[in-house]
């Protein structure tokens, strides 16, 4: 998918239907004109609702939606006729997506299963007609009730992608390349810092038929959390990549180094992050020979597993896979 339409945050002025009156009429029929109270109930106002699309990647279809009006409900009638209910607005969001208050950050709902829908902002009820107020004592209430009123609230929906691996390592750590020759992705791939400004989607295919999905997410630096480079963009979607792989350079010169930099960065910003499964890729390994590979791996975390792989030549990714689908299904 192109940078320009990737889309995973927009604000959004919500306003659900107003409930329809209820009527407060009294009979008139020819052979008795004090029938007594017929009024009808308002119907109810449409719902704001939020529907799950596994077709949908980005929320590109709402990057111009301002406004999101439901229909009020109609006013009850005579002889017990209700109104009719307000249609309702159903606003389709990509699997991931989270709605949350602007003010207190607060998320109210979350979309993570295709078809499931939440009714996120209610329509109001609609108003009691006068017949639900008759009684022994008042035979011929000449009132009913005024409909509720919509809620006309502004609120941020967000993307937060839903991939079994997330890609996590400094700029030009070679992410992209790996991903585009893993999957059929074709990300944008350069030797500068910031070549994947918006998350990429691949589909891995695996043994038997089997297949997972990778992100290739937009590389961190030090102090991302704190809104540096793309910092607080990139760490939002790695809360939902069910592992963590770890891409870093054989050119680097602290390998342990920087893979502590970038839990940290993790840590600062979500330490609930922290548990996830996590892997470490060391890439670019066809530029080092075998004594500096025996050294950098004395030198790495022992209780992480870890492989040395090149995307050029092809070495060790089946092995990457083999990995990667064991701590998937463990």
């Amino acid at each position: 998918m192109s940078n320009s339409n990737f889309v995973d945050y927009v604000k959004i002025c919500f306003r659900s239907g107003k409930g329809g009156a209820g009527s407060a009429h009294l009979s008139r029929v020819k052979y008795n004109p004090k029938a007594g109270p017929d009024g009808g109930n308002g119907g109810r106002g449409g719902d704001i609702i939020l529907k799950g699309n596994s077709q949908l990647w980005t929320l590109l279809n709402l990057k111009y939606t301002k406004h999101v009006i439901a229909e009020d409900g109609g006013n009850g009638t005579s002889n017990c006729k209700f109104g009719a209910a307000g249609k309702d607005v159903i606003i389709e969001v990509p699997l991931g997506t989270i709605a949350r208050d602007p003010d207190t950050g607060e998320i109210e709902a979350e979309i993570i299963e295709d078809g499931q829908m939440i009714t996120y902002i209610p329509g109001g009820r609609g108003g009691l007609g006068n017949v639900n107020f008759k009684s022994p004592t008042n035979q011929a209430p000449t009132y009913a009730q005024p409909g509720e009123e919509g809620q006309d609230v502004w609120k941020i929906l967000e993307l937060k992608l839903l991939a079994d691996v997330g890609l996590v390592g400094f700029p030009n750590a070679g992410k992209s390349t790996l991903l585009s020759v893993l999957s059929a992705a074709r990300p944008e791939i350069a030797n500068y810092a910031f070549t994947t400004l918006t998350p990429n989607l691949g589909l891995v295919k695996y043994r038997n038929y089997k297949s997972f999905v990778m992100a290739d997410l937009p590389g961190l630096i030090e102090g991302a959390h704190e809104g540096k480079g793309l910092g607080i963009r990139f760490l939002r979607h790695v809360e939902r990549n069910s592992m963590l792989l770890f891409v870093i350079s054989a050119e680097s010169e602290n390998i342990k180094k920087d893979y502590e930099i970038l839990l940290n960065e993790l840590k600062e910003f979500n330490e609930e992050i922290l548990h996830k499964k996590r892997l470490i890729a060391i890439s670019k390994s066809e530029l080092i020979d075998e004594k500096t590979i025996k050294k950098i791996t004395t030198k790495l975390p022992k209780n992480i597993p870890f492989i040395f792989i090149s995307s050029h030549t092809t070495k060790n990714l089946v092995e990457l896979k083999d990995i990667i689908w064991k701590e998937l299904n463990e």
